[in-house]
């Protein structure tokens, strides 16, 4: 906004007093909506969106699991204010109050060639312990980053037989 420089140009302190007529022309708006800002600085809207952000992020401090749409009713219904679900999910949106249980969804990638050629070939039973043993690692994401679990399971008795947790994927264990 623009308006705050023109008042700072044409103060009677200002260095190099710059008329008000002048600013507005040379930033490309008219001299009523410069004064207009000047008797009411802040608009309604803005007003009133700041208090309805004030009232949900209290709302979202009492329980950071709502999000937008539970911090819509308890304002409406709780507190009596007047706001509709599309302005508080924006509000929510814009000011980052986000529910701490959300969906993650998918990148879009899909899954590369497989890493290693198939031995098992999809026949995954076992007439003795320890003939068959089966890996996976999968990719788990914490407060504190991934993390990431490979566990090796024998066929015949269904059991982990050993795993290794780490927050690096490392070809060496």
């Amino acid at each position: 906004m623009m308006y705050p420089l023109v008042l700072e140009l044409a103060a009677p302190e200002a260095p190099v007093r710059v008329p008000v007529a002048v600013t507005c022309r040379v930033l490309g708006f008219s001299r009523q909506a410069f004064y207009q800002w000047c008797a009411n600085p802040v608009s309604d809207r803005d007003w009133e969106e700041a208090h309805l952000v004030n009232a949900a992020l209290d709302i979202h401090a009492e329980d950071p699991t709502f999000g937008y749409r539970l911090i819509h009713d308890e304002l409406v219904h709780e507190q009596g204010l007047v706001a509709s679900e599309t302005r508080v999910g924006r509000l929510c949106s814009e000011n980052r109050i986000l529910s701490v249980i959300h969906r993650r969804r998918g990148t879009g990638k899909k899954a590369g060639p497989p890493v290693h050629d198939d031995h098992v070939r999809r026949d995954f039973t076992a007439t003795a312990p320890n003939l068959l043993w089966l890996t996976d690692i999968t990719e788990h994401h914490t407060g504190e980053g991934k993390l990431y679990l490979c566990a090796v399971k024998d066929v015949y008795s269904n059991r982990i037989v050993g795993y290794s947790i780490d927050s690096r994927m490392k070809a060496g264990r």
